[in-house]
């Protein structure tokens, strides 16, 4: 990816920002410019989203995508976020035999990778389990 194209994305990469429906109130992420659920645009404002969810589902990836190789086993998550919106990310900081549906997580910031030749550092998030 190119780096412009990260510097575009940086509101809802690196900051979790997402959109509030003025008509409808439904948050979306990521934001969009019509809403799916009410059919209509122009009334949608950006919603920065808590950083708190549960595990909706999961699974152990044991044979990574090209880039991972190093990282697995590791759990990736769809994390249904206090707000509302749902979203994938890799769970961190944890064995893969500790995660449990309905598991609290943060997300939190993360390095994701590095891409291209210049060396191109990015993040974004990972959930990580809320431990009692």
């Amino acid at each position: 990816m190119a780096v412009p194209r990260f510097w575009r994305e940086i509101p809802n990469r690196y900051n979790l920002v997402g959109a509030r429906c003025g008509n409808c109130n439904k948050i979306l992420f990521p934001p969009r410019s019509i809403c799916p659920f009410c059919r209509r645009m122009g009334k949608l404002e950006p919603y920065r989203l808590k950083r708190k969810g549960k595990v909706f589902s999961y699974t152990v990836v044991h044979v990574a995508a090209e880039g991972f190789e190093d990282q697995v086993p590791y759990v990736l998550a769809i994390i249904e976020l206090e707000d509302g919106p749902s979203l994938t990310a890799q769970i961190t900081d944890c064995n893969p035999d500790e995660v449990k549906i309905g598991d609290e997580v943060e997300m939190v910031f993360r390095r994701m990778g590095e891409e291209s030749q210049d060396g191109v550092i990015y993040y974004g998030f990972k959930g990580r389990l809320i431990k009692p």
